[in-house]
């Protein structure tokens, strides 16, 4: 009888526990895949992902339509199941790469996807499905500017790990970018009325669905963080002055996100629109032609139309952003009514909390040649005399007591001020509303290559998304890496959570505040510090994006 007890309950252990209204399987095989597996019911119809080491995973799923230049709509509905198992297009680029650079494609790793216009898709991770759980939902937006990029782009993107870790549902979103998504047609009629922002109303299309749609997944539509980095994270920061984004998120978190502190006029957005049907020798009674321009062909009049814009400008002395001219959010009075430094705009996420910071290099690390390692002090002076100026002692000072660590000449050379500076102006906005605000730096320095690439852009990603694994040739794979990667994707997932990214791995987190400057510095050792760049932030141009 013990015998016949014991042979039954082993076969039984030994079945798949997997079934559609759970969400997890517990086997030794790490992808589980097939018609009957991970099946949801979305509003258009039945989607279908796969298992990955216990993390259901969704891939491309339509989440709105559009047609070229006018305003999102729900997609169409679908009969039967749809396989959502690999990632959907990507947004065609302006300038699609054909040519890389060996060293930084390396740390980098890019996925570049395939290109459609028909691109508006999103992607879930979640350890759960149908079951009537209520996770944390955190949409991630990608970065490349408002330009480029793709939620599939690096591999730091993928959301598995951060969502098998944080018990969260993991959101990521390809939308419409560049001309596509902010060519200014409105001036030729209502049906191209939102042309200069459908990149933004995709965004919030999805997050429309999210809400409709993230409890199946087994989500909480109530608790929805919106967070990116680069471009993404100045995706967010629009996001915050969206009015009808109001309500969809609950909480923010920028990431190295310089753009989004100002919205373009529409006196120069139609301007721009107008020089694009001039170049392609259409006129404004033939507007709606400008649908059938094969994509590259548009895409070379819009490079032109911004070219010969910006040179306008620059004739009656109207000011430009650093970058020039670019594809960014227009101030339309409708969509987006505010500029985000008016209170009106503040009001709009006064209730969302936000957490910021951005990368000690940025940029600046890729900047360096090859052997700056090697650099002596009075040749690391030199370099700094041509920006600083008589203020060089003043600036190397300063650093040296900014950061007391910093042994080599090089690391006063390309230490990031222009995301840092706008860094703070967004949170320094942000505290004049009720939410909380929570600031940090991500100072720890990469070993690869000699430590050349340091802090630089993008390289908390891996960390943010509990993804060491995945992005070794970025990060090393060291255990110092493994170590601060449970620190600060502990911080992200409890952000999501509860509205506040400290935990007992750290150090005290303080809110941010004008006044107390207080900023988690994340490296091997983290520590809380306040003001302690203000004097280098201080000397020399003060840029910012």
């Amino acid at each position: 009888m013990k015998i016949s007890v014991l042979l039954i309950a082993a076969s039984v252990l030994a079945l798949p526990l997997w079934s559609a209204g759970q969400g997890k399987k517990e086997t030794t095989a790490p992808i589980v895949a097939g018609k009957d597996v991970a099946v949801v019911q979305t509003e258009s119809g039945k989607v279908r992902g796969y298992v990955h080491n216990g993390t259901v995973t969704f891939k491309g799923i339509p989440y709105a339509k559009a047609e070229r230049f006018m305003a999102p709509t729900k997609p169409d509905s679908w009969t039967g199941v749809r396989s959502s198992m690999s990632y959907g297009p990507v947004c065609p680029l302006m300038d699609p790469t054909i040519s890389v650079q060996d060293e930084s494609e390396f740390v980098y790793h890019h996925d570049w996807g395939y290109p459609s216009e028909d691109c508006l898709r999103l992607n879930i991770w979640s350890s759960g499905v149908n079951d009537s759980k209520k996770r944390p939902v955190m949409v991630w937006l990608h970065g490349g500017g408002h330009t480029a990029g793709s939620s599939q782009e690096l591999p730091s993107y993928d959301g598995e790990n951060i969502s098998k870790k944080g018990d969260v549902v993991l959101v990521s979103v390809n939308h419409r970018l560049n001309i596509l998504g902010f060519l200014d047609l409105s001036a030729y009629g209502a049906k191209y009325k939102g042309s200069a922002n459908t990149s933004i109303m995709d965004l919030v299309a999805a997050l429309e669905w999210v809400k409709a749609n993230i409890a199946s997944f087994g989500g909480d539509p109530n608790n929805v963080t919106i967070f990116g980095q680069s471009g993404g994270g100045g995706k967010v920061n629009t996001l915050l002055y969206t009015p009808s984004a109001k309500g969809l998120f609950h909480k923010a978190i920028i990431q190295s996100g310089g753009l989004g502190l100002h919205f373009q006029e529409q006196s120069v957005t139609k301007r721009i629109g107008a020089a694009v049907l001039e170049e392609l020798n259409l006129q404004p009674a033939n507007v709606d032609d400008i649908q059938h321009v094969p994509y590259e062909k548009l895409a070379a009049a819009g490079k032109k139309a911004v070219q010969k814009v910006q040179e306008q400008l620059k004739t009656e002395g109207k000011p430009l952003t650093v970058f020039g001219l670019m594809w960014i959010p227009t101030l339309d009075g409708s969509f987006l009514p505010y500029q985000p430094t008016d209170p009106a705009a503040q009001s709009i996420s006064a209730a969302v909390p936000l957490l910021i910071g951005s990368t000690k290099n940025e940029f600046m690390a890729s900047l360096r040649t090859p052997d700056s390692n090697t650099l002596t002090s009075e040749e690391a002076k030199k370099m700094l005399q041509k920006q600083y100026g008589d203020q060089t002692d003043a600036y190397i000072a300063a650093v040296r007591k900014a950061y007391p660590a910093d042994t080599k000449p090089s690391d006063l050379l390309d230490i990031d001020g222009m995301f840092r500076r706008s860094a703070i102006k967004m949170a320094d906005l942000k505290t004049a509303s009720p939410a909380p605000v929570y600031m940090y730096l991500f100072t720890w320095q990469s070993p690869v290559l000699e430590g050349r690439y340091k802090a630089v852009h993008c390289m908390e990603i891996p960390f943010v998304m509990n993804n060491i694994a995945r992005c070794e040739e970025m990060t090393g794979g060291t255990k110092t890496a493994y170590d601060l990667a449970d620190k600060m994707s502990q911080s992200w997932i409890h952000f999501a959570r509860s509205g506040n990214p400290g935990h007992k791995g750290l150090p005290n987190w303080q809110k941010y505040t004008p006044a107390n400057g207080a900023t988690m510095l994340f490296d091997n050792q983290c520590v809380e510090k306040y003001h302690h760049d203000k004097a280098v932030l201080a000397i020399g141009p003060q840029i910012s994006l």
